[in-house]
């Protein structure tokens, strides 16, 4: 299998994708603990997984469609990773299955374990039982938390519900991964796993891990002295911690890196200068998002489906800001320190020039996020007509009630052709207007697995709606639920 990792757009055609289908940790949540695990709601996990089925399948009909037409349609086993009926693709890959191939290697294993159980605060009775574990069973007790011995289930760990959305987990820069640095505390074991897939997986070679080599095409941040050497109250201006919502390798040689509750300034800095220092981008422009649950991620507010098309939450537009100003707001003459979430949204862009001596940095500001999304569209894609398309057709309070339920997330498999949720109806109305087919996934799947033509179904520009009664409870969409590790360059 290739091991090759290149993403260069958002939209170039899709090649290869980590996924992860829903696991049982999710089922195991309690109301107690969904905040801490950045729930908003417990779902219901049957249902859950027939919904997240039919992304899968989508993925595999466009990506690696012999592995759907070969499958044996009555096995059960097909979309559970660590099960021998699994369906085993080199296009769409679980991490739970990746993780499971790192741990039937001794060194990895007995690195990993040994990390988990210093984060997890475990005692030495459970590290020695984790070692004694097969892989696939490590593999679901490290991702799940729970133990099933002689039918009975053990908690070692808490679940990793958001593990589902790997978009979080890793982002492909050209030919380089930047691994995350996980803001809150429910995500770090999910950190932890995908470095190992990284250096053992992607960048290792199975016949030589004992040998093995550190990949300098990993990127990863840290702490600095100031964070080690100051107090409790100080430290929270110092930590650096970044997530892959907020990051969108947007053009060959343009990185958006969105300022958010994910990620702070202090990592944003780290990771611009080794970009430069490294030479693998020109532009590096900064988001500044509302620090907000409503937003989270900079993909939450906006994703690109063509290269002069981007789906936008409607508050934060040009037009509908301009026209917010134009009537008197007494309240800001009676606070003139208010600040709107729309105010918070602006964009500084860090531009990289060559130099003798090597480069020097110049930068440029944006009072509308309009003007960078114009900007990319027009100087790196040489687009001459932009549309900036408003979810939910700005009719409040479909604009937030559908940019809640990710309206404003999509991804794209191949320019034109996206994978969003069915239940917003209202911005699927928009896209269908502007002249985009839409497809129910199940529609989609039925028609294929009767031998249908994939040309013959997508003629031009597609959305595909996923159900999404459980999925949308857990604040993630299509685009979040994928971490692309090859696209076709545009």
């Amino acid at each position: 299998m290739s091991k090759n990792i290149r993403v260069s757009s958002e939209v170039g055609t899709l090649q290869r994708l980590i996924i992860h289908s829903p696991d049982a940790g999710i089922g195991k949540i309690a109301p107690r603990m969904m905040e801490d695990l950045l729930y908003d709601d417990i779902v219901y996990l049957d249902n859950m997984r027939k919904e997240y089925n039919q992304y899968l399948s989508v993925l595999l009909w466009f990506l690696d469609p012999e592995v759907m037409r070969n499958r044996d349609k009555n096995d059960s086993d097909f979309f559970k990773p660590t099960k021998k009926g699994y369906l085993r693709s080199d296009k769409v890959l679980d991490a739970e299955f990746l993780l499971m191939q790192v741990l039937k290697n001794d060194l990895a294993k007995q690195l990993l374990v040994s990390a988990v159980c210093a984060m997890e605060k475990c005692d030495f009775e459970t590290q020695m039982l984790l070692m004694k574990m097969d892989a696939g069973t490590l593999t679901r007790t490290l991702i799940s938390g729970v133990w099933i011995y002689e039918g009975e289930e053990d908690y070692l760990f808490a679940p990793l519900p958001n593990f589902i959305f790997t978009r979080d987990i890793g982002i492909v820069i050209n030919d380089h991964l930047l691994l995350i640095k996980a803001a809150e505390k429910g995500r770090t074991r999910e950190a932890l796993l995908i470095k190992y897939i990284a250096y053992f997986y992607l960048f290792g070679d199975e016949a030589n891990w004992d040998k093995y080599q550190f990949s300098d095409r990993v990127i990863e941040l840290e702490d600095n002295e100031y964070y080690f050497l100051t107090d409790s109250l100080e430290k929270e201006k110092q930590e650096v911690s970044i997530e892959g919502g907020d990051v969108m390798m947007i053009s060959p040689r343009h990185l958006l890196v969105g300022m958010s509750a994910r990620t702070t300034q202090n990592a944003i800095h780290q990771l611009t200068t080794q970009l430069f220092k490294r030479n693998l981008v020109d532009k590096v422009s900064v988001v500044n998002i509302p620090a907000e649950r409503a937003y989270m991620h900079i993909d939450t507010i906006f994703t690109m489906i063509k290269r002069d098309s981007w789906v936008v939450y409607a508050p934060f537009t040009r037009d509908a800001i301009t026209l917010s100003t134009e009537e008197i707001d007494f309240r800001r003459m009676l606070d003139d320190e208010m600040e709107t979430p729309e105010e918070q949204v602006y964009v500084t862009q860090f531009i990289r020039k060559k130099k003798a001596d090597g480069f020097k940095v110049e930068m440029k500001e944006f009072d509308y996020l309009d003007d960078l999304l114009t900007e990319v569209s027009k100087v790196d894609f040489g687009c001459k007509k932009v549309n900036i398309i408003p979810n939910a057709n700005g009719k409040f309070p479909f604009t937030e009630r559908e940019q809640w339920t990710d309206s404003c997330n999509f991804l794209a498999i191949r320019e034109g052709v996206i994978i969003g949720y069915d239940r917003n109806v209202y911005t699927n109305a928009n896209l269908e207007k502007r002249g985009f087919k839409i497809i129910k996934a199940e529609d989609f799947n039925a028609q294929m697995d009767a031998g249908a033509k994939l040309d013959d179904i997508i003629t031009g520009d597609t959305l595909i709606t996923l159900p999404s009664a459980e999925l949308s409870r857990a604040r993630g969409g299509t685009h979040c639920m994928s971490m692309p590790l090859e696209r076709e360059d545009i």
